[in-house]
C-alpha cells in the first residue's frame, strides 16, 4: 500500500518537474522570439510597461487631470495603469497562442497549457517589475509616498494576476475557434479599459452606476490596491471574494476550456 502512494507520488513530482523545464524553456524561447539577443534585449519586458505607464502618468500630470479630488495624481495614476497592463496584456498575449506555436506541440511534452502559462509568466513578470520599479523609483524621488499598507497591495496584485490568468485562458481558448472573437476582443479591451477603474474610483460615481461598475472584476483589483496605497484617506468599495470567486471560475471553466481544444487541436 504504501508502496503504491509513493510511487504515485514520485510520479507526480516527475510530472511537474517536466512540466516546470517545458514552461521554462518556452518561457525562454518568447523572450527571445519577443525581444532578441541584442541591444537592451530582454529588458523590453518590463520597458514597455514602464515606458507606457510614465507616458500616461506625464500626460496626465501636464494637463492637470480632472480625476474627481485632492488625491496625488502620480501615484493614483501608477496604481491604476499599472492594473490594466497586468490584466489586458496577459489577455491580448495569450490570444492565438497556440496558432503561433502549433509547431511545437509536435514534441509529446509540449502542451497547449504550457504555451499559455509561458506567456501569462511573461507578461505578470513584466507589469510586476515595471510597477514595482516606478513605484520605487518616485518614492525615492519624493514624488510619491509610501504606501499605508504594502500587504494590501501584495493581495491586490496577486488577486489581479490571478484574474488575468483564468482571463488568458479563456481569451486563448476562444480567439483560437473564433476568428471575430480575436478581433473583437482587442477592441473591447478599449471598453474595458475605461470601465476598470484606471481613471476613478467608484466611490466618485453616482449609485446607481457603482451597482453597476461593482460587476466588472478588475475593478475590485483596482479599488483594492489604491485602498493598499492611499490607506483610509480615500473610500473605496473592493470585495475580495467577489474577486476570489470570479477568479476560480474564470480558471475552472479556461482549464475545461484547454482540455476540450487539446482534443481538436493538432500539430502543425
Amino acid at each position: 500500500m504504501n508502496t503504491k502512494t509513493n510511487s504515485h507520488n514520485t510520479s507526480l513530482r516527475q510530472s511537474l518537474g517536466i512540466q516546470k523545464r517545458v514552461v521554462f524553456a518556452l518561457l525562454m524561447r518568447e523572450i527571445i522570439t519577443r525581444f532578441g539577443r541584442h541591444n537592451i534585449g530582454f529588458l523590453w519586458l518590463f520597458a514597455e510597461p514602464m515606458i507606457f505607464t510614465l507616458a500616461i502618468t506625464a500626460a496626465w500630470t501636464a494637463t492637470k487631470g480632472v480625476h474627481g479630488s485632492e488625491l496625488p495624481i502620480i501615484p493614483f495614476a501608477v496604481t491604476g495603469y499599472s492594473t490594466v497592463l497586468l490584466w489586458r496584456n496577459v489577455a491580448n498575449r495569450c490570444g492565438k497562442a497556440v496558432e503561433a506555436n502549433g509547431a511545437l506541440l509536435f514534441h509529446r511534452n509540449v502542451k497547449i497549457i504550457d504555451l499559455m502559462l509561458s506567456r501569462i509568466i511573461l507578461e505578470i513578470g513584466g507589469a510586476t517589475i515595471s510597477f514595482v520599479v516606478i513605484s520605487v523609483a518616485f518614492i525615492a524621488l519624493g514624488l510619491m509616498e509610501l504606501p499605508d499598507n504594502i500587504f494590501l497591495m501584495l493581495m491586490a496584485w496577486l488577486l489581479t494576476a490571478w484574474f488575468a490568468t483564468g482571463l488568458g485562458f479563456i481569451v486563448g481558448v476562444i480567439s483560437e475557434v473564433s476568428e471575430l472573437f480575436d478581433r473583437l476582443w482587442h477592441a473591447f479591451t478599449y471598453i474595458l479599459f475605461g470601465l476598470s477603474g484606471v481613471g476613478f474610483l467608484v466611490d466618485w460615481l453616482p449609485t446607481g452606476m457603482q451597482k453597476v461598475v461593482l460587476y466588472i472584476p478588475m475593478v475590485h483589483g483596482t479599488e483594492m490596491l489604491r485602498h493598499g496605497y492611499f490607506g483610509d484617506s480615500i473610500v473605496t468599495y473592493e470585495d475580495p471574494v467577489f474577486l476570489i470567486l470570479i477568479n476560480i471560475s474564470f480558471t475552472f471553466f479556461g482549464l475545461l476550456a484547454i482540455k476540450r481544444l487539446s482534443k481538436t487541436v493538432t500539430p502543425e
